[in-house]
């Protein structure tokens, strides 16, 4: 093991809360979605801006809380920043078509998830669970693409899409977090 994989790891440790909180942020918005698939686009656009937002403001107090440890510390900093970037644009133009929402939407996901599975792989020694990050790293890539080469979706199909997205990401986020909380021990015993 190496010292940056180990203060990697020490990083997503301590700030395993903040995961578990994006992780039920992203559930959230998910149900709620679900729930309310006769919601507006103009709605919809709120709750993603809002979403976006908390996400990468939990990213950035992650990657800040690490940066002392960790030379990367600025993969976990872009990520929180592409997300905030994102959430703003969303409420400084909420009047944006719905075409341009996708694709607000599309390059968050792709851009989020490269910079996800670049953290799984770099961890893929230090912890186990890191497939967990990987595949949500892939999910939101996989989602990317899907909106950016399907662009005609109807807008109940483009909710029903983003609300299973946001669940599954959710939920593996989640998972990442109570494995992250548990492998203490693991890094002690070093």
């Amino acid at each position: 093991m190496n010292g940056l994989d180990s203060t990697l790891a020490s990083i997503l440790h301590r700030g395993w809360w903040l995961l578990l909180l994006r992780g039920l942020a992203a559930i959230a918005f998910g149900v709620l979605t679900w729930f309310q698939p006769g919601i507006s686009l103009a709605v919809l656009i709120l709750f993603f801006g809002v979403y976006s937002l908390v996400d990468g403001v939990l990213s950035t107090f992650t990657a800040i809380g690490g940066r002392k440890q960790n030379e990367y510390w600025w993969m976990l900093l872009l990520r929180g920043l592409v997300g905030i970037g994102v959430g703003l644009i969303t409420f400084i133009a909420p009047g944006v078509t719905a075409l341009a929402l996708l694709f607000y939407i599309a390059l968050w996901a792709i851009a989020t998830g490269v910079l996800e599975i670049a953290v799984a792989i770099r961890l893929r020694k230090e912890i186990r669970g890191e497939l967990v990050l990987m595949l949500a790293g892939l999910a939101s890539v996989i989602f990317g693409v899907v909106l950016v080469t399907r662009p005609g979706a109807g807008a109940l199909a483009l909710l029903w899409l983003i609300a299973t997205y946001a669940v599954v990401f959710g939920v593996l986020l989640v998972i990442v977090a109570l494995r992250a909380r548990s492998f203490a021990g693991a890094l002690k015993a070093r």
